[in-house]
């Protein structure tokens, strides 16, 4: 296996640091070698005849001095020039691109002393030379080649650089001398090559391995790292959530049952008391506070479809004006109830957007800006920046300090509503504003400065020039318009739904038929429905998803189809949406539900 940058940069370390540390070693080994060699050169020694058998006293070669000392500076020199090298490579580091040079001039290195240590057996050995020489020579050359082995293994070029030459030099010196003693040991250094060049090959593999899992535990202890500290902000975040929420739950428990609560006195004095404008005045009042429950459990159904990643933009090029005409038809009253400016910039420009959800951003950001401004007033307007737009809402309300310009975005966070008052809302607006920006993939940014205002603006690019001009669907408010003789199937397993469906359409001039389940449904057979109603949850496991269809196999017609739901659950849209079937959740305002009836029928 090739070893990858990293390892191999571990294992060229390793065999600086080795050959750094190596002068004094080698300069006292070769000072002794010289030093012996040197005694022993030209000294009377004792031995056996071979024909007498007696002892005999004989002189030793004479080593040349000359070759000697040329043989030792030059050992001094390669050695001292190796260690400098290696010592400034390690102190300035290097690049993984600068690993094949550095290999290239430490192989050179090996192989120079190689030479220079073979070349000692021609200098110092002959037939003439003491036995003990001769085995000195063999242990010194079968040490350095040991030393090699644990020294150079990691890079075993570096090994066959200084091991090779040195024994085949030495061992030549054997093979050409007289005798079959010499050149067995000539044969047995070229044995030993291979032998310890194998050896070297185990060891550097498995120094590689063993470099290699240190990497790979470093790096697994820097991802447990990372995930720990992932986690932990995870819970973290998780806990600050799930607090928030409780709180949330709380206060929200308060203010679903604050309309609730008053909308049971209402109904009770609307039914106890005499007609008259006074129980029209409790009907407004009545209807004032279903609107208010219907207006948060809208407002949950929002921040649920966006936390679920549900939401799906359809783009296309629209006149930026006609939003901001409807927004300020919508929301400058509630700006003049509280003796508020309300000011809004003409504006040509055509973007590429989502219109429908870019409108749910703006109608949040004026309503929130509306609701914290105390005096002075609100100004909507557009800037070009480049290829984009930016629109812009100011106002003069309270402010935000900088530490609260994140939060503010996190959901049920409220700024100044310690009491729950629910006519600041829930603390949802701006987190839904920042979830729609992120599906349209268009910044939402807030400056703010205590005491002077805020102004948030979003980020819309420009449609090109030939875009062609798409325009938001409006149904004027006519409760009988294209409603009158229509024929609506209700399919519901509460009765009393069934009834308030039943008056309600009645009163559009529609002709209905309210049954609780399919078989019911089927059993009408003397008129086919112009549009199916129906409740999602009921009896017997059944869908209203199910029934739909099975309805449309039996008229074996598409019919328009209205699926009403109190389930925000994410998969309910993605089936109203998978079977071609309009869906609301309850609680339905009434406009918006003869709109969304009044729709079905067009486009069926």
């Amino acid at each position: 296996m090739k070893d990858s940058a990293p390892v191999y940069a571990e294992r060229l370390k390793l065999v600086l640091g080795g050959i750094a540390q190596s002068l004094p070693i080698g300069f006292l080994l070769a000072t002794l070698l010289v030093v012996v060699f040197e005694f022993t050169s030209g000294q009377l020694v004792t031995a056996v005849s071979a024909s007498t058998g007696e002892a005999i006293r004989v002189m030793t070669a004479r080593i040349d001095d000359v070759w000697l000392g040329a043989w030792y500076l030059a050992v001094l020199v390669g050695r001292l020039l190796l260690v400098l090298y290696c010592r400034h490579t390690l102190r300035h580091g290097f690049d993984f691109s600068e690993m094949r040079g550095i290999t290239r001039r430490l192989a050179a290195g090996k192989g120079y002393e190689g030479v220079i240590w073979g070349c000692l057996g021609w200098i110092v050995v002959d037939e003439a030379s003491s036995p003990a020489s001769t085995a000195m020579l063999l242990g010194v050359m079968a040490a350095i080649s040991s030393n090699a082995v644990s020294l150079l293994s990691p890079i075993r070029l570096l090994f066959a650089a200084l091991i090779v030459p040195m024994l085949l030099v030495a061992g030549g010196r054997f093979l050409v001398m007289d005798g079959l003693m010499y050149q067995a040991m000539g044969a047995c250094c070229l044995l030993y090559v291979v032998g310890q060049y194998g050896q070297a090959g185990l060891i550097g593999r498995g120094l590689s391995e063993s470099i290699r899992l240190r990497f790979e535990n470093l790096d697994l202890i820097q991802r447990l790292e990372v995930e720990k500290l992932a986690a932990h902000e995870a819970k973290e975040h998780a806990e600050q959530a799930n607090q928030a929420k409780s709180r949330f739950l709380a206060a929200a428990s308060h203010d679903l049952r604050q309309p609730v609560h008053a909308l049971g006195f209402f109904l009770e004095a609307l039914s106890s008391g005499p007609a008259g404008t006074s129980q029209r005045l409790v009907v407004d009042h009545a209807k004032a506070a279903s609107a208010a429950s219907r207006e948060m459990l809208d407002t949950l159904l929002d921040f649920s479809l966006i936390e679920a990643g549900v939401i799906q933009p359809q783009f296309s090029a629209c006149l930026i004006q006609t939003t901001l005409h409807k927004l300020e038809q919508e929301l400058a009253p509630l700006a003049d109830a509280k003796s508020l400016i309300y000011r809004s910039r003409d504006s040509q420009a055509v973007v590429r957007t989502d219109m429908r959800l870019l409108e749910m951003i703006l109608r949040n950001l004026i309503s929130n800006a509306i609701r914290y401004t105390g005096r002075g007033g609100v100004l909507i307007g557009c800037r070009r920046r480049g290829q984009r737009l930016s629109i812009e809402v100011f106002d003069t309300g309270i402010g935000i300090a900088s530490e609260q310009h994140r939060e503010i975005f996190r959901e049920f966070h409220q700024l100044g509503n310690p009491e729950r008052d629910r006519r600041k809302g829930l603390g949802l607006g701006l987190a839904i504003a920042e979830g729609l920006s992120h599906s349209l993939d268009q910044p939402l940014t807030l400056s703010s400065r205590i005491g002077r205002g805020s102004v948030f603006r979003i980020s819309v690019p420009l449609a090109p020039s030939d875009a062609r001009i798409s325009t938001m669907e409006w149904i004027q408010p006519s409760r009988f318009q294209g409603l009158t003789g229509r024929r609506i199937l209700v399919i519901d397993d509460d009765e009393t739904v069934r009834a308030a469906m039943h008056t309600l359409l009645e009163s559009y001039g529609c002709i209905d038929r309210t049954v609780e389940n399919l078989e019911q449904a089927l059993a009408v057979n003397d008129w086919l429905p112009d549009a199916i109603i129906c409740d999602y949850r009921l009896r017997d496991r059944q869908t209203g998803a199910d029934v739909i269809l099975a309805l449309r196999d039996h008229y074996a017609y598409p019919v328009p189809a209205l699926l009403m739901t109190g389930d925000t659950a994410p998969e309910r849209l993605r089936e109203a949406m998978s079977g071609d079937i309009a869906l609301l959740h309850k609680p339905v305002a009434p406009d918006k539900f003869w709109r969304t009836l009044s729709k079905i029928l067009t486009d069926g």
